[in-house]
C-alpha cells in the first residue's frame, strides 16, 4: 500500500514582495534627504567645474571662444616665465603663511586650553572670531593704514628715532601678504587646534611628565600623535584658501606680491578665457594632490573612537 505525499499548500508571494518592495522604498527613502546637496553641489561646483574643464582646452579667436579642443592653454602657460614664477611665488607663499599660522595659532589654542579658566575660554574664543563680525575687505583695507609710509608702524619706528623716513618694506611686498594672510586666517586654525586640544585627555600628558618626560618630549611623544587629525585639518582649511587668494595679495601686495588668483583675475578681465580657464585648473589639480597626500599620509586611527 502506497501513500502519496499531500501536495504543500501553494505559497503565497505577495508579502515577500511586499516586504521587499517596502525596504526598497525605505531605502530609496534615506536617500531622499541628500537630493537638496546633490542639486546644490550639481548647480554650483560640478557643472561649474566642467565648463572650467571644456574651457582649458579650448581657444580664443578674436575675443571668441572656438570649440576646437587643444593644449595650447596649458603649454603657454608654462611657457612664460613670469607665470610659471608667479605660480611657485602662489606655493611658497602659501606654505610659509600655513606655517607660520599654525606656529601662532597652536601655543594660543595650547594656552587657552590649560591655562585659561573654562568660564573665560568662551569669551577669549569670541573675540578670536570677532573680526568676522567685519567685512573682510575692511579688514584687509585697516593693514594699509597699519604698514603705509604714514601707518602705525612707521610712525613709531619715527618717534622712536630707528628711522628718519618710512620704510617701505612693510607695503606692497611679499612680507606684507605673509603677514596679512597670517592675520586673516589665524581663526580658522585657532579654533580648529582648540577643538582638539579640548577633546585631548590631558592626564596622559601629566603622566609622561611624572614618570621623567620633558615638556617638549611629553609634547612630541604624547600630544601630537593624539592631536594630528586636528592639525592636519587646521592646515587644510588655511592653505588650500590661501592658495586661491587674490584680494589681499592685490592690495597689500601690489605688483610685487602678485599671487595665481591675481594672475586668473587678469587673463578673464583681458577677454582670455580660456587660458583663465587652464590656470585655474592648475590650482583645482594641485589643491586635489595635495588632499590626497594629506589623507594617505596623514590618515591615523582616531583615538577618541569608542568601540573599536
Amino acid at each position: 500500500m502506497t501513500t502519496e505525499a499531500a501536495p504543500a499548500p501553494p505559497v503565497d508571494s505577495a508579502p515577500v514582495a511586499e516586504a521587499v518592495g517596502g525596504r526598497r522604498r525605505f531605502r530609496l527613502a534615506e536617500y531622499v534627504g541628500f537630493g537638496p546637496a546633490l542639486i546644490l553641489y550639481g548647480a554650483f561646483f560640478a557643472v561649474p567645474l566642467g565648463i572650467v574643464v571644456a574651457y582649458s582646452f579650448w581657444k580664443v579667436v578674436d575675443y571668441n571662444v572656438v570649440h576646437q579642443w587643444t593644449t595650447e592653454n596649458y603649454r603657454y602657460f608654462f611657457s612664460v616665465p613670469t607665470y610659471v614664477r608667479t605660480m611657485w611665488a602662489t606655493v611658497w607663499v602659501s606654505v610659509l603663511s600655513t606655517v607660520l599660522t599654525i606656529a601662532v595659532a597652536f601655543p594660543f589654542a595650547y594656552w587657552l586650553v590649560r591655562y585659561v579658566p573654562r568660564r573665560l575660554q568662551r569669551t577669549l574664543l569670541v573675540l578670536v572670531v570677532l573680526p568676522f563680525w567685519t567685512s573682510y575687505l575692511l579688514r584687509v583695507y585697516s593693514w594699509l593704514n597699519i604698514l603705509g609710509d604714514e601707518g602705525a608702524i612707521n610712525r613709531l619706528l619715527q618717534w622712536l628715532h630707528l628711522t628718519d623716513r618710512p620704510v617701505s618694506f612693510f607695503l606692497y611686498d611679499r612680507p606684507a601678504v605673509v603677514l596679512v594672510l597670517v592675520y586673516l586666517y589665524f581663526p580658522f586654525a585657532a579654533l580648529t587646534l582648540y577643538a582638539s586640544l579640548e577633546r585631548f585627555d590631558w592626564d596622559q600628558f601629566r603622566a609622561a611628565m611624572d614618570l621623567g618626560a620633558r615638556p617638549l618630549t611629553a609634547m612630541r611623544r604624547i600630544l601630537l600623535p593624539q592631536i594630528k587629525p586636528g592639525l592636519t585639518t587646521a592646515v587644510i582649511f588655511v592653505f588650500i584658501p590661501i592658495l586661491g587668494e587674490y584680494l589681499a595679495p592685490q592690495l597689500v601686495g601690489g605688483a610685487r606680491g602678485v599671487m595665481i588668483g591675481n594672475l586668473i583675475v587678469n587673463f578673464f578681465s583681458g577677454a582670455e578665457y580660456t587660458r583663465g580657464a587652464a590656470a585655474s585648473l592648475l590650482i583645482a589639480v594641485l589643491i586635489v594632490v595635495l588632499l590626497v597626500i594629506f589623507r594617505r599620509s596623514l590618515e591615523i586611527k582616531d583615538p577618541y573612537a569608542s568601540g573599536r
